[in-house]
Formats: structure tokens, sequence, C-alpha cells
């Protein structure tokens, strides 16, 4: 069963995405993680269930937060966005960092939750292309 996605939720979803683009992009790891689910985001990356919330906060600014601009210029591009239920979205987007320490480019595919009106990543997975 297909749901018609409003406008509304669409361009609140894209901002969500943006925000954490932005946040990533000035650093600010605390405002990147805003857009996911917390305490309960699942995160699966390099073949593995990743830790909550906060360790998935911890390695990010352990991994990308050493000296100003180790964290890189983050882009989410084409972005597609599917509505699941009135309060389940699927988005999936390619994603580029380009960083002083190795670029890295792939795809996340992403379940968005609409929470207490707020869209939220549920879970996110992330694939990295091999090089």
């Amino acid at each position: 069963m297909n749901f018609e996605m409003s406008n509304t939720d669409q361009d609140a979803i894209r901002t969500v995405i943006a925000d954490m683009q932005a946040a990533w992009n000035r650093a600010d790891f605390h405002g990147y993680m805003a857009g996911f689910a917390n305490p309960d985001v699942i995160f699966v990356s390099r073949g593995r269930i990743q830790k909550d919330w906060q360790a998935t906060l911890e390695h990010y600014i352990a991994d990308y937060g050493g000296s100003p601009g180790s964290q890189g210029e983050l882009a989410f591009t084409n972005i597609r966005i599917e509505m699941l239920a009135p309060d389940a979205a699927q988005l999936i987007s390619d994603y580029k960092l380009v960083r002083p320490a190795g670029n890295q480019t792939g795809v996340n595919t992403r379940l968005m939750r609409k929470r207490d009106g707020k869209w939220v990543i549920a879970l996110n997975h992330v694939s990295q292309i091999e090089r």
C-alpha cells in the first residue's frame, strides 16, 4: 500500500537532512545527532549494528572532531523519499564526505519516523563505496 506524502512532510524530512548536513559542516556533532531518534536509533555500518545514540555521538567526536575542519565537508544528494505510513518514510540518498584524512562516498538508507510531530531517523544504514 502506498501512502500519499504531503509536501509538508516531505519538506520537513528534507529540512532534517539539510540541518544535519549544515551541523556536520560546522563541526556541531550534537546538532548533527539531533536528526536521529534518541536514544533508540539503530545504526548499521561496517557490516554490523553499531551502538546507541550516545555511543555514536562519541564515535563521531573521536573519529572526526580532532581539530578544526577535520570533520570535512558533507553533502547529501539524490535524496529520494517514499512514504510508508502516516508516521513512517523511507529515505535513500547518496553522500560524499571530503576531508583531509580521506574522502568517503556511498549511500544512506534511512527509516524516518514521525514522533511527537517531528521527523527523526529511527534506522540509519550506511553503505560506503570501497576503493
